[in-house]
């Protein structure tokens, strides 16, 4: 027996939403099947949004400052900031994210200097606020952020996920059109759906190398 030799299976809008009628017992027989469908997959990826991070729609941005500007406007399709670095004469220096409170506390927010912090105001479309304000128009702000999925807009778009979470979304909006027209498996699909979920999130983690070391402090009084 031979192989296929290819590693290039993707399923479109209209696979997916007919993978998910057949897991509810049903068929896809109508166009408005078809949109309904299409309103729970971008639904769906809302809710995603909102379970973490999703390592493949993060985005690296680099942008000059500008003198006086503490404010970067970033566009509505900006979900989260995740880490911040100003970048001078090729350096990078680290900086701390603020809360709204703490932003709020700031007693001169005209100062200027190099920014050592940020605060996110998540409008929107959200504002990046950078505090001292930026000092000259040559240092740069590299930050990455993490974006939105692509809509499902048609049949025959594919969808912006990796391999690996093709059974997440296949489970996922079998669940969401189960509410609609399957209640009967509703519990049965959630159950798939978290499992499949947690599962691909589990592998998307960020696999950075951690080590925690015991404190000895209190030993050397004992």
């Amino acid at each position: 027996m031979a192989v296929s030799g290819s590693k290039d299976f993707e399923l479109d809008v209209a696979e997916y939403v007919e993978e998910a009628f057949e897991r509810c017992g049903k068929e896809m027989r109508t166009g408005y099947d078809l949109k309904t469908a299409k309103r729970s997959m971008n639904l769906l990826f809302a809710d995603w949004a909102n379970r973490g991070l999703n390592q493949w729609t993060i985005q690296t941005v680099t942008t000059t400052l500008t003198q006086g500007d503490a404010d970067l406007t970033l566009g509505a399709d900006t979900i989260d900031i995740l880490s911040v670095v100003v970048r001078r004469d090729n350096t990078d220096y680290g900086i701390q994210r603020l809360s709204r409170d703490d932003y709020l506390n700031i007693p001169n927010k005209t100062q200027q200097a190099r920014p050592s912090q940020w605060f996110l105001d998540r409008q929107i479309a959200p504002v990046l606020k950078l505090w001292p304000v930026p000092e000259n128009s040559t240092d740069q702000i590299v930050y990455d952020r993490l974006v939105r999925l692509d809509d499902a807009d048609t049949a025959t778009n594919t969808i912006q996920i990796p391999f690996r979470f093709y059974p997440a979304l296949a489970a996922g909006l079998a669940y969401y059109i189960a509410i609609k027209k399957a209640p009967d498996r509703i519990q049965l699909l959630k159950a798939l759906y978290e499992e499949e979920m947690q599962r691909a999130m589990d592998e998307d983690r960020d696999r950075a190398s951690f080590n925690v070391v015991p404190s000895l402090a209190y030993s050397r009084n004992l």
